[in-house]
């Protein structure tokens, strides 16, 4: 395709789109979508052939990149030898996704419910820990998010909720800790840790422990600002949990496979959760699919009764597919690894120059390739460069400069999240984190 045929396609594709497509959080009205006509390895092409280094891996789920050809071939020779069938029946993809699955979980973690996406993983993991606690509550965090269907988004903890809170779905929030902006006026890591394990046990005893199913916790929270948990602190809620026959559930769903530079994000903090919810990053999200690693024991609530809960397209054989292949592909490539040192020698060190330099910058955080800048218009007040749930003129100016200079951001309110694809190369990375300052720099010089 050359040029005018790959504008005319987008043109078309454009019409087309804003005719009949209804599009996810967002108004319609004041929509202006990009055409993306192809993508490759960290890179995405527009249909004017402009180029871009994609920052963002769409929703953080690209962890292999684009079109890798590994998954790409075990699609299509799927899509020839079987395209779908039945969840009752066993297929051998789905099989072999499930094993490669729980080579990586904790001992004692052997089964999986496949879902379509991470907020199915999540409805089913806490319906099956109020099927094996016979218990109604569940406790999750403020500044959270955990998926869009009903009971997903009333456990979010962030604005998305609001104009979804059915208020009786059983969800009691509580602090995560987070020392930047201290809900608990910490002063040190560890101060911040045991006041926010305090701040639970509190809400559990006066919340009633016997009605409370489950603690949800993304095990390092991605949309809601990348907030690594200081140490010890998921050891707590583990023990927390223990303490008053709470199931702890592991949202893995943004920073499992590979995004923190270890399988799993809750490998960081050295816990076993009873429940593991994954999606994105499994399969890159070359085909939908997600899922809930069971305990042992919480299995065996459903040995001899039924479980009531399913999905046509339970481990559908296209989606398991490419999660074997895209397992297989981070394993030999070592990509987990190369994610890590990333984080370690590259993005770490990189971004907290840069915070040096650059005024707007309240703090960087992070780990493998997942990071999030904090931007504040004062960095005395910690005033944010835009409202809690909203953006500003400063936020948009400095996501079109960045698209102007070649990069695709992951923007959310006032933080920019630094989350390429792992397979990013050192030198791909800081000339994304390079463009990243220019625009920072503009942004700052203009106000």
């Amino acid at each position: 395709m050359d040029a005018s045929e790959r504008l005319a396609a987008g043109r078309r594709t454009y019409e087309l789109d804003r005719a009949h497509v209804f599009h996810s959080w967002s108004a319609q009205a004041s929509l202006d979508p990009m055409v993306i006509a192809e993508a490759e390895g960290c890179y995405v092409t527009d249909d004017h052939s402009r180029r871009y280094l994609d920052f963002s891996s769409q929703l953080v789920n690209t962890n292999i990149g684009h079109q890798h050809p590994k998954v790409v071939e075990a699609i299509a020779a799927q899509a020839h030898r079987l395209c779908t069938i039945a969840p009752q029946y066993a297929n051998d993809q789905r099989s072999l996704a499930a094993a490669k699955i729980t080579e990586r979980t904790p001992v004692g973690l052997d089964q999986v419910f496949f879902t379509n996406a991470g907020a199915e993983a999540i409805e089913h993991a806490v319906r099956m820990a109020r099927l094996h606690t016979g218990r109604p509550k569940v406790l999750s965090a403020y500044r959270s998010y955990h998926g869009g269907t009903s009971t997903a988004i009333n456990l979010t903890g962030d604005p998305r909720r609001w104009p979804n809170d059915q208020g009786t779905a059983g969800v009691v929030h509580f602090f995560g800790p987070f020392l930047y902006r201290t809900a608990f006026s910490a002063t040190t890591e560890a101060e911040e840790c045991a006041r926010a394990l305090e701040h639970l046990r509190q809400v559990i005893t006066f919340e009633g422990p016997g009605t409370i199913a489950a603690i949800v916790l993304e095990s390092i929270p991605g949309t809601a600002g990348i907030m690594v948990p200081p140490p010890g602190y998921l050891a707590g809620v583990r023990a927390l949990c223990d303490e008053f026959g709470i199931c702890y559930i592991a949202d893995e769903v943004m920073c499992g496979f590979g995004r923190t530079g270890r399988w799993f994000g809750f490998e960081h903090g050295q816990v076993v959760p009873d429940l593991i919810t994954f999606a994105k990053g499994v399969n890159s999200g070359y085909v939908p699919l997600g899922g809930v690693v069971l305990s042992a024991e919480i299995a065996a609530t459903f040995a001899d009764r039924p479980y009531p809960g399913g999905l046509t397209y339970s481990g559908h054989p296209l989606a398991c597919a490419a999660a074997v292949a895209t397992i297989d592909a981070m394993a030999e490539e070592g990509m987990i690894d190369h994610a890590a040192d990333l984080g370690a020698t590259v993005f770490g060190p990189e971004l907290a120059a840069m915070a040096e330099r650059q005024e707007l910058i309240g703090e960087v955080r992070g780990v493998g390739c997942f990071w999030a800048i904090e931007l504040v218009a004062d960095r005395e007040t910690k005033e944010p460069l835009a409202p809690y749930g909203g953006t500003s003129p400063a936020m948009n100016q400095l996501v079109a400069a960045c698209k102007a200079r070649g990069l695709l951001p992951f923007t959310n309110y006032h933080r920019v999240h630094v989350v390429p694809p792992l397979i990013i190369t050192a030198d791909e990375a800081r000339t994304g984190l390079q463009i990243l300052e220019d625009a920072l720099a503009e942004v700052a010089a203009s106000r």
